[in-house]
C-alpha cells in the first residue's frame, strides 16, 4: 500500500488530536499523543489546550503533582512530559543514549568515569526520595567528589540518573529553579515519598534496579524489550513512520530500531511512502483521507509534531524550517494552517500577534482569531507574556503579513 504526503500529514494530525479536540482527561490525552516536549514549562499546557476539549490547566497541575504525568530527561536528551506508565520503558530504551551523552563531555572532563556514576547513583536516588533543589544536589555532589568536580558531576548525573522534575511553582507547575525527585517515589514537594510500582497509574517507576544495589544499570546497549515498547508507542502517536523517523524521535541509533521493527513482525505493517521509502505503522491505526479538513491551530513552542520526524516536511514546508527551528534549537510557537506550518505567533499587550509566511484566506484568519481568543483565556489565567524571552527571534523573520488577533 502506498500513502501520499498529504495522507501522512492527516495521519499525524489525527493521532495527535489536531483534527478535532477530544474530551479526554489529561493523563489519557497525554497517553494518546505519547510525549510532549517540556523544556519550557508552559508548552505542555499549550499543547494539551490544542488537543483536549474543555482543557482545564488545573488538571495538568494535578497530574504533575500526583505524578500520573511526569517530567524527565528522555527522548532526544531533552525534557518531556509523559504518562507515568510509559516512563519505565522510555527511560530504559533511552539509557544508552543518556549514558553516552551525560557521562562524557563535562563529566569525563572533570576526571569522572562511568564507574564513578554507577557508584554515585544509588546514594543520589536515596537522597532524592524527597524533592531536592539543584543547590541541594550540588551540595550532595560536593561532599562526594569535591568542590572542583561537583558541577560536572551533577551535570552528568541529573540526566543519567532516573530523576523526575518535582513541581515547584506557578504558573506552569515548574519554575526557573528546578527540583528533582527519584523515579519510583511518590508524594509532593516537601513530603517523603514511598516506593512506587512500575506500570501502576499514578506512580512513576524507573528502570530495573541492579540486584542488591538500588542502582540504575549502566546500560551500554539498548534494552530490546523497552525499545520495542517505545517503537509501538511512537507509531501509535506519530505513525506511519520510517526507521529514520523513529531514530530521530528518540535519538537512538537506526540499527537497533530496525532490529526492533523486525522483532515486531506481525504487530506492525509496512507501507510505501510518497518517495518510495518503507514506512511502518500499527494495523488499523487512524489514517484519514487526504481531503480531511484540518482546523487552524496555535501550536506551542517545541511542539512534538515539529520534531518527531527525520523528514520534517510532513508538517513544516522546507522553506519555513529555518524560520521556525532556529540554529540554537529554539522552536518557535507556530501557526498550523491546513495541517502545515504557515507562520508564527507570540503574545503581546494587545493580543496574540500572528505572523503569516504566506497569504491566508479571510476564513483562515477568522479561525486563527477564534483560537487566539481561547488561548488568551488560558494565558490570562496563568502568564499573559509567555515565551517573551524568545521575542528577539522576530527581528530576524522575513517581512510577512502580521495581525493582532
Amino acid at each position: 500500500m502506498t500513502i501520499t504526503a498529504r495522507e501522512l500529514n492527516r495521519a499525524t494530525l489525527s493521532r495527535q488530536l489536531l483534527l478535532e479536540r477530544e474530551p479526554l482527561t489529561v493523563p489519557d490525552g497525554l497517553r494518546r499523543v505519547v510525549a510532549l516536549q517540556a523544556q519550557h514549562p508552559a508548552s505542555p499546557y499549550v499543547a494539551l489546550w490544542n488537543r483536549i476539549s474543555g482543557f482545564d490547566p488545573a488538571g495538568l497541575d494535578a497530574a504533575f503533582a500526583g505524578r500520573s504525568v511526569v517530567k524527565a530527561t528522555l527522548m532526544r536528551i531533552t525534557l518531556h512530559a509523559v504518562h507515568a506508565e510509559d516512563y519505565p520503558d522510555f527511560r530504559a530504551a533511552m539509557q544508552p543514549t543518556l549514558y553516552g551523552a551525560r557521562l562524557g563531555g563535562r563529566f569525563a572532563g572533570a576526571g569522572l568515569t562511568p564507574a564513578d556514576a554507577d557508584a554515585l547513583v544509588p546514594d543520589l536516588l536515596a537522597f532524592a526520595r524527597v524533592p531536592r533543589t539543584s543547590a541541594e544536589m550540588q551540595a550532595w555532589a560536593e561532599e562526594r567528589v569535591g568542590a572542583e568536580k561537583k558541577d560536572a558531576a551533577w551535570w552528568g548525573l541529573k540526566g543519567y540518573a532516573a530523576l523526575h522534575h518535582a513541581p515547584t511553582d506557578a504558573p506552569w507547575s515548574f519554575g526557573p529553579r528546578p527540583s528533582f525527585v527519584a523515579a519510583g517515589t511518590t508524594g509532593t514537594a516537601g513530603t517523603a515519598g514511598t516506593a512506587g510500582t512500575a506500570g501502576t497509574a499514578g506512580t512513576a517507576a524507573g528502570p530495573p534496579e541492579a540486584p542488591g544495589t538500588g542502582a540504575v544499570p549502566a546500560a551500554r546497549t539498548v534494552d530490546p524489550r523497552a525499545l520495542r515498547a517505545l517503537v509501538l508507542r511512537y507509531l501509535a502517536g506519530f505513525g506511519p513512520a520510517s526507521v529514520a523517523d523513529v531514530a530521530q524521535f528518540a535519538m537512538v541509533q537506526r540499527a537497533p530500531v530496525r532490529a526492533a521493527l523486525r522483532a515486531l513482525d506481525g504487530a506492525v505493517e509496512e507501507l510505501r511512502g510518497p518517495d518510495g521509502d518503507t514506512l511502518y505503522d500499527l494495523p488499523g491505526a487512524s489514517r484519514p483521507p487526504a481531503e480531511t479538513p484540518a482546523p487552524p491551530r496555535l501550536m506551542a513552542m517545541w511542539d512534538s509534531i515539529l520534531l518527531a520526524y527525520a523528514d520534517r516536511s510532513r508538517v513544516i514546508p522546507p522553506a519555513y524550517r529555518p524560520l521556525v527551528i532556529r540554529r540554537n534549537g529554539d522552536v518557535l510557537p507556530t501557526l498550523l494552517v491546513d495541517g502545515h506550518v504557515a507562520g508564527v505567533w507570540r503574545p503581546t499587550e494587545d493580543g496574540v500577534e500572528a505572523t503569516a509566511f504566506h497569504p491566508l484566506s479571510p476564513a483562515t484568519w477568522e479561525g486563527l482569531a477564534e483560537e487566539a481568543r481561547s488561548l488568551g483565556l488560558l494565558l490570562g489565567e496563568r502568564e499573559t507574556a509567555v515565551y517573551s524571552r524568545y521575542h528577539h527571534w522576530w527581528e530576524k523573520l522575513p517581512s510577512a503579513e502580521t495581525r493582532i488577533l
